[in-house]
């Protein structure tokens, strides 16, 4: 469908509704297991995953919707399955960027790190915040379709995706300079935790999100006109099966299991804490003093 002021079109090509389908079936099931697993492991880091995975699903439903009014596409549809498909990774990201810095103080191993456990969640999520808004203001402004709104939000949604891949590269440097330096000299509490494949995991999901986003870079910058947006399958591949893939790998190994074991590191710290207070005064008592 073609807006009188611009060659803009919803789709370039009729959009196949038993791939949104499936897709939004394979999306709430991975979300509903997240959701699962975070209300019962009480692993609130991943709230940002979780909404981001709501987002996936509720893009395809609405692409879905799309393709049963192919070929007289409507707006609402089309700019939800856009903005939301657009958009979830930088939850996905947010999700992943706290998770290093629950690694860095499960091992005890902050100091291993380029950057310090405090401000490494406030860069990285900063930057994705950075991100987020880019991406979908511009999704917003290209929702205008005259060939300036287009070109203005194409070029704002590749700005956010270049923020995004940059700071998800420096933010990988960061995870290996602490995974390298921490394998050569391990903490005491290293040995004893399960650190390291969720921090595999980690890097897993963060080249998955860098494939995607350097995808979209490519499919924006060849414009409306360009060769991967006249391709549907392109979507699925690199990005949808991608999105899909980051999700199921978090379900598999959770990082429920990194908040679990911090949640009873204190409870054990405080417990000894108090025995030991608990000794000091039983102590002074058996010998007579005042506490």
């Amino acid at each position: 469908m073609a807006n009188d002021n611009s060659n803009f079109k919803f789709f370039h090509y009729d959009p196949s509704l038993a791939a949104a389908v499936i897709f939004a079936i394979l999306f709430f099931a991975t979300a509903s297991m997240h959701a699962f697993q975070l209300l019962r492991r009480r692993a609130w880091l991943m709230i940002p995953f979780f909404i981001g995975g709501c987002f996936e699903l509720i893009g395809y439903i609405a692409r879905a919707i799309a393709c049963r009014q192919t070929p007289n596409w409507t707006l609402g549809p089309f700019i939800v399955n856009t903005l939301l498909v657009l958009v979830a990774p930088a939850l996905f990201a947010a999700s992943i960027y706290m998770l290093l810095g629950r690694i860095m103080l499960l091992t005890g191993g902050e100091q291993y790190s380029m950057i310090r456990r405090r401000w490494l969640t406030k860069l990285f999520v900063g930057g994705d915040v950075l991100s987020f808004l880019m991406q979908s203001s511009g999704g917003g402004i290209m929702a205008g379709k005259t060939a300036k709104a287009i070109d203005l939000g194409q070029n704002i949604v590749v700005g956010g995706l270049v923020v995004q891949i940059l700071f998800f590269g420096f933010f990988l440097v960061v995870a290996a300079v602490f995974h390298l330096r921490i394998g050569r000299k391990p903490t005491a509490e290293s040995r004893d935790v399960p650190w390291k494949r969720h921090i595999n995991t980690l890097y897993a999901a963060s080249i998955l999100i860098l494939i995607r986003s350097i995808f979209r870079v490519v499919e924006y910058r060849q414009g409306n006109d360009g060769y991967l947006l006249d391709h549907e399958v392109f979507l699925y591949i690199f990005d949808a099966v991608l999105m899909l893939g980051v999700m199921v790998l978090f379900n598999v190994v959770h990082p429920s299991e990194i908040s679990i074991l911090l949640r009873r590191g204190k409870v054990l710290g405080q417990s000894s804490q108090l025995n030991s207070i608990t000794n000091v005064r039983e102590n002074a008592k058996g010998d007579g003093g005042q506490v």
